[in-house]
């Protein structure tokens, strides 16, 4: 699935700026609104599945001395 204009996201695995990982799985448009979301799930706790927009998932974050992405992929 191709979005014109959006940040491309491979599956894989990704690490959160706090350290945390998570399996992406890829990208999924709402049905309604047509808004795109990266759905993915924790590598930790009760590995549960989530979404996030994705320009909120591959913005750049600066916050307690760190600059970067939001999260970058490790695999």
């Amino acid at each position: 699935m191709t979005h014109a204009g959006l940040p491309h996201v491979e599956p894989g695995i990704y690490e959160h700026f706090k350290g945390q990982r998570y399996e992406v799985f890829g990208i999924a448009r709402h049905s309604e609104t047509e808004e795109v979301f990266v759905s993915y799930r924790t590598l930790y706790g009760d590995h549960s599945f989530w979404v996030r927009p994705i320009a909120m998932f591959t913005d750049h974050v600066e916050r307690d001395g760190y600059s970067g992405p939001r999260f970058r992929r490790v695999e």
